[in-house]
């Protein structure tokens, strides 16, 4: 394995994800993330919810019982998700808000994430981060990546949790005051990446998964152009492919997450990218390390 250029600063670090279900931490940014982990790093995610409205997504999984119970279920596959990532995680206890569907919109489940407010929502997640400590936190940019309400939510309780976790005087009782010194906005799902592996596909003769997506992708530039930290993580997409079989009521193997080869990938688009939102340190943007002027000797 290539060894990125700062990998030996990287030991002592820490680095938080806040995701929304059980599964977004294998779907988004999980190849560097067990880069991450595998050069020294320690890595932690905090799931929101449990994910117990997801719909049985592989067929394979669609049996008698599973529904039933889909929670623990869910919760297995998250355990093995992260052994197989190198990670720790925590579950912030939340109830999953479902995809709402319909014209108009029914109304969300009383109780659910993304009706808690969201200083409320807030408070487990601060209290995680005071007691982990992390140098940089990522969460996703204001649309959610996707409008699912608990991925909105997430970035709401994410950013406010970011700033309050450092003011002392916001709930002392969860813990001495941290600063994380960086945020991020995962940025995986852009449209460049989807477009230049589209166009590889087609010229390698084979079958882009991407064609109907890229139909209805209105180009966005200035979206685009937030895009500031791509860190190279190829050598890892297999353990990404790997924590996302893992979490097998909702990715089917023989879905298009899997229809790009490594090889493919690993020369079009080897980076996953992220935009970076505050910093408390010095950097220079374009990045291609989250740990960009952070090192565990001066940030303890």
């Amino acid at each position: 394995m290539p060894e990125h250029p700062r990998a030996a600063d990287w030991p002592g670090l820490r680095l938080m994800h806040v995701h929304a279900h059980p599964d977004d931490e294998s779907s988004k940014g999980a190849a560097s993330t067990a880069m991450y982990a595998a050069n020294g790093v320690d890595v932690h995610v905090a799931t929101c919810t449990g994910g117990e409205r997801g719909s049985i997504l592989n067929p394979k999984m669609d049996r008698p019982g599973i529904l039933d119970n889909i929670h623990e279920i869910r919760r297995q596959e998250m355990e093995r998700a992260r052994d197989i990532l190198g990670i720790t995680q925590d579950w912030l206890g939340y109830v999953d808000s479902g995809w709402p569907e319909g014209d108009p919109l029914p109304p969300l489940p009383e109780g659910c994430f993304a009706l808690v407010p969201v200083e409320e929502a807030a408070v487990p997640l601060v209290r995680l981060i005071r007691s982990f400590r992390p140098h940089v936190l990522t969460t996703y940019d204001e649309r959610g990546g996707y409008p699912h309400p608990d991925h909105v939510m997430c970035h709401k309780v994410s950013v406010y949790a970011f700033e309050k976790a450092s003011d002392p005087e916001w709930h002392p009782e969860l813990g001495e005051a941290w600063q994380a010194l960086k945020l991020y906005y995962h940025h995986g799902f852009n449209r460049p990446r989807t477009l230049a592996l589209h166009e590889a596909m087609l010229e390698h003769g084979l079958e882009s998964p991407y064609a109907e997506r890229l139909e209805s992708w209105k180009p966005e530039p200035e979206w685009d152009a937030r895009i500031t930290t791509k860190v190279p993580c190829s050598d890892f997409f297999g353990v990404r492919d790997q924590a996302l079989l893992a979490h097998a009521t909702q990715i089917d193997p023989d879905s298009w997450w899997f229809a790009v080869p490594h090889e493919i990938q690993a020369k079009v688009w080897p980076t996953e990218d992220f935009e970076l939102v505050t910093s408390h340190v010095d950097t220079t943007v374009p990045e291609d390390d989250l740990f960009a002027g952070i090192t565990a000797k001066e940030h303890p």
